[in-house]
């Protein structure tokens, strides 16, 4: 357990299980940046460890006495969880804190809820928050209890409020499907006319705040917006990349490529939100390649590997072929920098590309070019030939 200095902003105990699971955060350092980019100020932390989780508090009684009074001590205004509650637990909690109980999963609902700017992100982030409350909403607030039925009706107190909610919200659910599927259709429609031109596609994927914007402005040139915080891209953006030729044979002539921005990926993304995101996430599992992006300068860059490689498995494109592209070398000590900034990397049994580079300063991008175009070329498929563009040209597009 760890107290932390108070700040102005609400403030908020961060909780944290360990049930013998490999990626488990002993210090909660990922909960406390995704708290901090929603706007809450962690005061605390506590992580304990238990055989399974406890059917009715999660975390067993006396453990959760401890967290009441150190929510006193340090005038905490809420708790939040690492892993996902079920209702049942949630409201228990509730119940025995006396203060706001929230897991992981609507912490990444609320961030993805602040982030999304485009029509398309804003529908999918409401349909994964309606998913989610509609789990939640069996007797968990005060405001639905009403009188109980007379003899003989079978029923309790809210029945009829519950009901009515539950409509409400399925109905919610339905329209902003058929809104979705109206957009869905306009992105295939969009992705149809890009393989009639014969456009080689390219996907930016990696873990969230792996620096994949950064690097999608220095490659095209273009103001996608990148911050050093988890989450700052939601919305897929495309643009055309020139790549020039690297057969000697044809000097001068290149391809342009699409290149395409996706939202990050991270550990335990809430399924409501690849469900939803799967007209974004499409984009990934029908690319030509995926510029797999990895923070090189955090420590536990395999387990961030593993969990996107998890998550393209789950939405179809474990198979798309991949370069990494370990970024943030600028951030490494000199004793940490390789000794070649291109080589081989075992993925899952593959050898894949691998290029080092930053793309903040710009060291390794024509190695990452270079890469790029070879791997245009060697999958280049007859019949699919767009024109060459030549580089004034892609200076135009950017």
């Amino acid at each position: 357990m760890q107290d932390l200095a108070p700040t102005a902003s609400p403030s908020v105990i961060l909780v944290g299980v360990d049930f013998g699971a490999p990626h488990f955060d002993a210090q909660l350092e990922e909960l406390g940046l995704l708290a901090q980019t929603a706007g809450l100020a962690p005061v605390a932390r506590v992580t304990c460890k238990r055989r399974a989780p406890d059917a009715a508090l999660f975390i067993g009684s006396g453990k959760a006495d401890e967290i009441k009074a150190l929510a006193a001590d340090v005038g905490a205004t809420e708790v939040l969880f690492d892993q996902s509650l079920s209702p049942a637990q949630q409201r228990n909690l509730e119940r025995h804190l006396q203060l706001p109980v929230n897991d992981r999963t609507l912490l990444i609902l609320e961030i993805f809820a602040q982030r999304a700017r485009s029509h398309e992100g804003k529908l999918q982030v409401e349909l994964a928050r309606l998913q989610y409350v509609s789990t939640r909403l069996v007797r968990r607030w005060s405001h639905l209890e009403r009188q109980t039925g007379g003899a003989g009706v079978r029923g309790g107190p809210g029945e009829k409020q519950i009901e009515l909610d539950r409509r409400m919200i399925g109905d919610a659910i339905k329209r902003t499907r058929e809104r979705l599927e109206k957009v869905k259709k306009q992105r295939n429609t969009q992705r149809r006319q890009r393989e009639r031109q014969g456009a080689f596609s390219i996907s930016l994927v990696g873990y969230t705040n792996a620096g994949k914007s950064t690097l999608f402005n220095a490659l095209v040139k273009a103001r996608a917006y990148a911050a050093d915080q988890l989450f700052a891209t939601l919305d897929t953006t495309t643009r055309q990349l020139y790549l020039a030729a690297q057969d000697p044979e044809a000097a001068g002539v290149g391809r342009s490529v699409s290149l395409s921005d996706t939202v990050g990926f991270i550990r335990d993304l809430p399924h409501g939100l690849i469900d939803a995101f799967q007209a974004t996430l499409r984009e990934a599992a029908d690319a030509d390649l995926l510029l797999h992006v990895v923070d090189a300068a955090n420590p536990g860059f395999p387990e961030q590997i593993a969990q996107v490689q998890a998550v393209l498995h789950e939405i179809g494109a474990g198979q798309v072929p991949q370069v990494l592209v370990f970024n943030k070398l600028d951030a490494l000590a000199p004793s940490q920098r390789p000794r070649h900034m291109q080589d081989r990397f075992d993925l899952e049994g593959r050898s894949v590309p691998r290029v080092f580079l930053s793309a903040r300063t710009g060291e390794g991008l024509p190695q990452l070019r270079q890469t790029l175009a070879a791997q245009a070329q060697t999958a280049h498929r007859p019949g699919t030939d767009a024109a060459p563009q030549s580089p004034d040209t892609q200076e135009a597009q950017a």
